[in-house]
């Protein structure tokens, strides 16, 4: 009697591993809360060529709170008196915070690696620009647009813009 009532306590035992083990695969995974997006431009001139890819991925946190990662290159070629090829890169840090499902504020730590080669020179320029940039954004559906205002901007340094202000163009699926 004993025995049979140890093998049934195995078997039900057994049996509830197996039913957690079963709801253990429909949690919720980590996979399911990363956005990948992104920007791409291409701009052509009579003198000015411009390429530039900038992928993304965030991990939702929260419906309030995301964070994540971003890549940047930029290809420029200058054929005015200037004759010149620039390549940009570098990577960004992102954060983002939704108050409400249309408006949200974005933070973003940029760092670029600018290399410059000039047809006239024998050397290349080559520097590193950060930017802190602050920004707010409409919100519909997957693609946000706003202004970004980099905190870090200096007119006399910064080589890539023109202006601290600046629009921004989002889009993560």
């Amino acid at each position: 009697m004993q025995k049979i009532l140890i093998l049934l306590a195995f078997i039900l035992f057994t049996h509830y591993n197996f039913y957690g083990q079963n709801s253990d695969l429909e949690q919720h995974r980590f996979i399911d809360d990363i956005r990948f997006g992104g920007g791409i431009n291409i701009g052509v001139g009579s003198s000015y060529s411009t390429f530039s890819i900038s992928p993304s991925a965030i991990y939702d946190f929260s419906d309030e709170f995301s964070a994540g990662l971003g890549l940047t290159y930029v290809y420029v070629k200058n054929k005015s008196t200037v004759n010149s090829t620039t390549n940009i890169y570098g990577g960004s840090l992102l954060a983002f915070y939704k108050p409400i499902s249309t408006l949200q504020f974005s933070t973003e730590y940029e760092q670029l690696k600018i290399n410059q080669a000039y047809a006239f020179l024998n050397e290349d320029a080559s520097l590193w620009q950060p930017a802190l940039y602050i920004g707010a954004e409409y919100v519909t559906g997957n693609f946000a647009m706003g202004l970004r205002y980099d905190v870090l901007f200096d007119k006399t340094t910064n080589v890539i813009y023109s202006s601290a202000l600046s629009p921004v163009f989002r889009f993560y699926f």
